[in-house]
């Protein structure tokens, strides 16, 4: 028998349990009341469309679209990916351009460049466990920032940087799991320190089309001045998805950074998975093309805004008055703060035994605490579960609160 325990390499042993499986395992279960995975609303997916692409690509270029294809990604893919953010007067061409399977393989393969086993990270507290879990397996050590309605505490970061970070890890719109999104004033102070001390900027972007009220704020990467005519050159690298706009099942994602940075990915990826799928890549090309894209995110915006609105009023209605909670203007989320002497792992116990799931905030804190929080989803769930849902969750935090 082979002691495979005895075999593992030192790295996993700093991987933290999956409680992202943990989650999608609960949205297959039907009779569960599921907030908890950020998983679009399946009916809203653009089946039509996406026969539709499907038929062209493989009637027009189905020998190519079965291939093989260059690690960089398909290239009317990485120039439409540019084009998405030249409104904002990024100057990116598609040198800039990396196309991944799905934004975590962008994570993972950010990390694989700049990390070295004890090298210091600054991320916000709390953040997104799937990049938590895919920075602990090269063992950082993390430094944290604290946030509030409008952010990460950026004005914190000079100190920090004086340590010499690898980077800084950014969610500036909709924040998994807070639903916070940096202000403009704080994404001009995060830019102009990371140019001073030189510490790159990762900034991940998977929500930012999904603005259900204010203005769009430009991403951190437009705001960042150094560029040229040979396209971008800053500070930041950015990385987002057609997960959560088109359908998560495509993984498709994307890198954008300075071209030197790109090269230095395009040949950790090759190492890694040769290149994303031909077939989808030329698949979300066609779908998304001919501003088919937008046409299909105004209608997320607006049944994403009503299902929030409809969570956020039944909080109100049926939560007790102890638990607080974020109310964000887009994205998939909101986080909910209950007393401190109540655990939320406790809490799901019998949220679960009512049929309804959520994540227990701790998961999202690199450094610990957060025992009494956790995180809803409102994106997947139809008004009327949200309602129910929310309802029992009330009458099981009202029991909570009165008897611990």
């Amino acid at each position: 028998m082979v002691d495979w325990l005895g075999l593992y390499s030192q790295r996993v042993s700093s991987v933290r349990s999956s409680a992202l499986r943990d989650m999608l395992r609960l949205t297959q279960e039907a009779d569960v009341i599921c907030f908890s995975g950020g998983l679009p609303a399946p009916e809203l997916f653009p089946i039509d469309r996406f026969r539709e692409a499907c038929d062209l690509v493989l009637t027009v270029n189905g020998r190519q679209a079965l291939q093989y294809s260059p690690t960089e990604g398909y290239a009317p893919l990485r120039r439409l990916v540019a084009q998405m953010l030249q409104p904002y007067g990024l100057r990116a061409q598609e040198s800039n351009v990396l196309i991944t399977t799905g934004s975590q393989q962008a994570t993972d393969l950010i990390g694989r460049l700049l990390l070295d086993s004890g090298d210091r990270i600054v991320v916000e507290s709390p953040t997104y466990l799937g990049a938590l879990q895919s920075f602990d397996i090269r063992q950082p050590r993390y430094t944290v920032v604290a946030s509030d309605e409008d952010g990460m505490l950026v004005d914190e970061l000079a100190p920090l940087f004086r340590m010499r970070p690898k980077f800084v890890y950014v969610l500036p719109n909709y924040q998994n799991p807070t639903g916070f999104t940096l202000s403009m004033e704080r994404r001009r102070t995060l830019v102009a320190l990371a140019q001073e001390w030189g510490v790159p900027v990762l900034e991940d972007d998977p929500y930012s089309q999904l603005r259900y009220e204010g203005e769009l704020i430009p991403p951190v990467i437009a705001l960042d001045a150094a560029g040229g005519n040979g396209g971008y050159c800053g500070s930041v690298v950015y990385h987002s998805t057609f997960s959560k706009v088109l359908a998560p099942g495509l993984r498709v994602g994307w890198v954008v950074a300075p071209a030197e940075v790109i090269q230095q990915l395009v040949d950790l990826k090759q190492g890694a998975d040769l290149h994303t799928s031909t077939l989808s890549q030329m698949v979300a090309f066609e779908v998304a093309r001919d501003g088919f894209l937008d046409e299909h995110v105004g209608r997320l915006r607006e049944i994403y805004g009503h299902r929030r609105d409809v969570m956020l009023q039944t909080m109100e209605a049926h939560f007790p008055e102890e638990v607080t909670w974020t109310r964000p203007k887009g994205g998939l989320f909101l986080f909910v703060t209950l007393p401190d002497h109540v655990r939320a792992k406790e809490v799901l116990v019998e949220s679960l035994r009512r049929m309804v799931a959520f994540v227990p905030g701790e998961a999202f804190f690199p450094a610990g605490g957060g025992e009494n929080t956790f995180r809803l989803n409102f994106s997947n769930a139809k008004p009327d579960r949200i309602e129910e849902g929310i309802r029992r969750l009330g009458a099981i935090l009202k029991a909570f609160c009165v008897h611990n």
